[in-house]
């Protein structure tokens, strides 16, 4: 008599399954509206639906959904207002969102000055032949006003490294280009914190940062690309140059541009 299939033996082959990372609800729902944002479905400015429509929309709880809104808040893509006509209101990224990602990367990994110093080198020759293609009577005059306060010896050194900056910053914003901005604002700020500045900036080299900025400045005036990036490859080389003499304690010389 044969066997009856309840008695028969099942054939099992062995299956080993890898543990399985399940995202977050609030992870896929940011997900989601950082897509449509940056698709344009949602422009910049205008509100994201209410909590509670997304709730319902979502079948998601009030936590999820809250938790969502502050995850893309944190990425720079909406801000939150409170009261009668508050709400998640879309921004698009730009410059500020950039800068924010590269200072806190800068910070976290603790780079090094020499690596802020070489990136800078790398970007703002760019930034200067960029603005000498594109700069406006705006972005002239902003070059104009910051360098004019760094010919000013009397002004204290707080001042003329904040001008440094602005200078620096007003030429990457000449150039029109967001991303290079980004990067230039979140290098300053880092280079110029963590920079020992009065260990070498006397008089002389006030003197000849202020003549290095104005040959650029003529440069981009000019719209003379080439001569704009040589002139701010040779400015930045020389003081990241006098960066690393003052970390040896060496002998200080900038050149001009």
């Amino acid at each position: 008599m044969s066997e009856s299939p309840s008695s028969s033996t099942v054939a099992r082959h062995p299956v080993r399954l890898q543990p399985m990372q399940v995202p977050k609800a609030s992870d896929v729902l940011a997900n989601d509206l950082r897509e449509r944002i940056l698709r344009g479905e949602f422009p910049s400015g205008t509100a994201l639906p209410p909590e509670r429509e997304l709730v319902t929309q979502t079948q998601m709880s009030r936590t999820t959904v809250r938790e969502a809104l502050r995850i893309l808040e944190v990425q720079g893509l909406v801000v939150i207002k409170t009261g009668r006509s508050g709400g998640a209101f879309v921004q698009q990224p730009g410059g500020a969102s950039v800068a924010s990602s590269v200072n806190l990367l800068i910070r976290g990994q603790q780079l090094k000055l020499s690596d802020l110093l070489e990136t800078r080198e790398a970007i703002e020759p760019a930034c200067a032949a960029l603005a000498a293609k594109y700069r406006t009577d705006d972005d002239l005059a902003a070059l104009d006003a910051a360098n004019r306060k760094l010919g000013d010896l009397d002004i204290p050194l707080e001042e003329f490294l904040q001008a440094n900056v602005d200078w620096h910053l007003a030429v990457a914003t000449a150039s029109h280009n967001e991303l290079l901005t980004g990067f230039m604002t979140a290098l300053s700020t880092a280079i110029y914190s963590s920079t020992e500045n009065t260990a070498f900036v006397d008089e002389a080299v006030r003197q000849t940062t202020y003549r290095a900025h104005k040959t650029i400045t003529d440069a981009i005036r000019a719209g003379d690309s080439a001569a704009a990036t040589r002139r701010m490859t040779k400015h930045v080389h020389g003081y990241a140059e006098a960066v690393v003499q003052v970390e040896e304690r060496t002998e200080i010389e900038l050149r001009e541009g």
